[in-house]
Formats: C-alpha cells, structure tokens, sequence
C-alpha cells in the first residue's frame, strides 16, 4: 500500500510539473512572438539627377486667330447669295446682297431735296444782295439827313432779317447734304463683301430670307469667315495652375481627330477674367482662358476640335529627383527621431516640430533594412518625378512603393525587406 501511495504521488508531480512546463513554454513563445516586429514588403529605387519639365495640362477647343462675324446693318430680303459655306473668298468679294430699292428711292429723294435746298440759298442770295443795297443806300441817306430814323432802322432790320435767312438756308444745304451722305451709306450696306482673304466657315442664312439690321438690335447673323491658316487653341485653365503659365510658354498640343500626332505651339494670350461654374456650390470651379497659337498647324485642322494641351512652363536640367509616389507627409508628432537634418546641415528640432500641426513633406530611405523618415523641400514636378530641392544628396536608396505602405502603413524605423524583381521601379498603381 505505501508503495502504490509512492507512485501515486510521483505520478501526480510528474503531471504537475508537465503542465507548469507547458505553460511556462507557451507564454516564451507569446512574449517572443510578441516582440517579433512587423516587416513591411516594398519596392526601392537609387535617387537620381533627372531633367524635369513642369506641365500645365488642360482642354479646350480650336479655333481661328481670325474669324468675322458678319451681321447686316440693315433689313431686307436676300436677293443674291453667290457663296456656300466652305467656299474660299478673297478681301472684298461680294457674299450677299440686300434687296436695294427702297435705299435706293431714299437716296433719289435726299438727293432731290439736297437740290431744292440749293436752289432756295440762291433765292436767299438773291434777296440779300437787294436788301444790301437798299439798306446801304438808306444808310448814306440817314447820314445825309435826307432819311429819318424810322427810314433807317426798318432797311436796317430787312437786311439782318434777310442774312439771317440766308445763313439759315446755308444750315439747310449742309443737312441735306448729310442727308444724302447718309442715304447712300444705307444704300452701300445693302451689298455685303468679304472683310478678308479666308474661308466661309459658318453659313446662318438662305436666298430670299429676310434679314434685319443691327441698328436697333442685335441682327440676323449671316455667316463667318475665318482665315485658316492661322489656328490656335483656346483652353481653360485651373486658378491654381495659371499663375503658373508666362506668355510665350511652349506648348504641345494634342487634337482629338489626329490621335496621337502632337502639334507645337506657343501660349500668347492669358485671360484676367474668371469663367466660374457651378458657382455657390460645393462643385464650383474658377478657370481662366489660355490661348495658343498653333506653329504648325495642318490643314485639315478645323474650328471646334476638341484638344488637349501640355503647356510646359518651368524646366530644370540635372536636378536630384525621385518618383512621385515616393513624397508622403506625415504629421510631426509621428516622426520618431528628435532631430532630421537636411542636405545643408540645417537641424530641424523635436520642439519646433511640436510648435506646428501641419504635415511634413517627408520621403523614406532604406538604411541597411530600416525605412528612415527623411524631411525633403520638394519642387517642380513633371508625370512621374518631383524635384528635391534639399533632403537628400543623390546616393540614397529611395522606398517607391506599394502605395499604401508609403502612404500609411511605414513609419520611421520601420523594419522592410525588398521585394525581388522590384527595384528599380518607377511608377507604382495606387491603391486605397
């Protein structure tokens, strides 16, 4: 009996301590595991000195430097139409006409009553030089005292009242004179010729469709000529961009209708007038027109394609550069050094990093497999490098991707591993 009490004992210490080795076990692989830090899989590249174009890029439309068009400046029926649209025509070349009779009578009548005028300032003058004479006899009479002064001042009085007459009817010639002018302006604008060497782009009317003037109104528009050896693009450009853009920037530009084939071009006007949309809404977008000249334009380009222009406004040779992807901001209380310095040695303190509560433009290097938070001053940008001004040298090995571990998932002194097959890389898809 003692005996078997001996080995029940024993059995129940070999179980006891089975189990604290067990636990004992388990929680060393849960503090070892624990302390295992995470290890983030990602993509790097050498930092390189890269030229950089900066663009502007925008839509917009093409259409003539030089267009007219043209509106009649008085009314009436189509009586000829000798062009159609499409048609090339030269400075001066009739395109329509007016029916002209009824100018034509206005003329006649101006024309007569300018005469009528005339003929009366003859009789004026008729009637002056005898009243003249009369009052300059009556005056060496009253001198003489062989006229009273009733006598003088009545011949006195005809002769002013007939000079008078006279000048009056001098005013009459001068109106009906205008009057005529007048009417044969109305007359003229009946007949409509080209303004300029170009092409009828646009054709509003038909053969004896009657039009009317814009003297007292906007007027029927009839067509518009456009000279198409001259093309440019007007396009819309962001507020935030324009400011970016200086007359004479070199532009590519790409029209719809010919796919890929790139015309050049050269910016020459920049609006000071906002095109607003959406205006007093979350949507509201402020642009403002750009227009550029086409230096070498096809013929075949035509007003109202649709385009796209690049309009290259700032570029930098040999500059040190990384992918754009690379530049993250992080806050300066989730940096995790007390100090960074840049590429001039300028430190940048933990302090002053708490003082401001906006982000910091930062990129992360690998440094023998820790990803190291490096603050940068970034510059201009092109689709796919960004310009460092000061943060890094140019020997750095620069982490490029995936995406989301740059944006979110690294932090300073992060353990990483490269991915094989990776490095190298320019250009990561983005992903949320």
């Amino acid at each position: 009996m003692p005996s078997q009490k001996t080995k029940k004992s024993k059995k129940k210490k070999i179980i006891l301590w089975s189990v604290i080795g067990s636990i004992f076990i388990i929680l060393l692989l849960l503090i070892m595991t624990s302390s295992e830090e995470t290890i983030i899989s990602v993509q790097t590249e050498k930092v390189e000195k890269r030229n950089i174009t900066q663009l502007v890029t925008a839509t917009g439309k093409i259409k003539p430097v030089n267009q007219v068009v043209l509106r009649p400046e008085v009314s009436g029926e189509i009586v000829s139409l000798p062009i159609k649209e499409g048609d090339r025509v030269k400075k001066g070349q009739l395109l329509l006409q007016i029916k002209s009779e009824t100018y034509r009578a206005q003329v006649n009548k101006a024309a007569a009553n300018l005469e009528y005028a005339k003929a009366n300032l003859k009789i004026r003058l008729a009637s002056l030089d005898q009243i003249r004479n009369e009052y300059e006899r009556m005056k060496g009479l009253f001198e003489k005292g062989l006229a009273s002064d009733a006598e003088y001042e009545n011949a006195k009085a005809n002769f002013l009242s007939a000079e008078g007459q006279y000048e009056a009817q001098q005013s009459a010639v001068l109106q009906a004179e205008e009057s005529l002018r007048e009417m044969r302006e109305q007359l003229a604008k009946t007949t409509i010729r080209s303004p300029m060497d170009g092409v009828i782009t646009s054709l509003k009317v038909e053969p004896n469709e009657r039009v009317l003037g814009s003297n007292f109104s906007v007027g029927t528009e009839l067509m518009t000529v456009a000279n198409l050896n001259e093309m440019e693009a007007t396009v819309e450009v962001d507020e935030n961009d324009v400011v970016l853009i200086s007359i004479g920037d070199t532009t590519k530009i790409k029209v719809d209708a010919f796919g890929d084939r790139e015309f050049l071009g050269k910016v020459t006007e920049i609006g000071n007038s906002a095109i607003a949309s959406g205006y007093g809404t979350q949507d509201q977008v402020i642009n403002f027109e750009v227009k550029i000249l086409l230096l070498n334009a096809d013929e075949r380009v035509r007003p109202g394609m649709s385009c796209d222009a690049d309009i290259m406004t700032e570029t930098k040779n040999n500059v040190v550069s990384v992918p754009l992807q690379s530049v993250t901001a992080r806050m300066p209380d989730q940096l995790k050094l007390d100090e960074k310095k840049d590429s001039s040695n300028n430190v940048i303190q933990e302090n002053d990093k708490k003082k401001s509560n906006k982000p910091i433009e930062i990129v992360f290097i690998n440094q023998n497999g820790i990803a190291t938070a490096v603050p940068v001053v970034t510059g201009i940008s092109d689709d796919n490098f960004i310009e460092v001004i000061s943060g890094l040298d140019g020997t750095e090995e620069v982490i490029t991707g995936p995406y989301r571990s740059i944006s979110k998932e690294l932090e300073d002194g992060s353990k990483i591993s490269i991915q094989k097959g990776k490095k190298g890389k320019t250009e990561e898809n983005k992903e949320e």
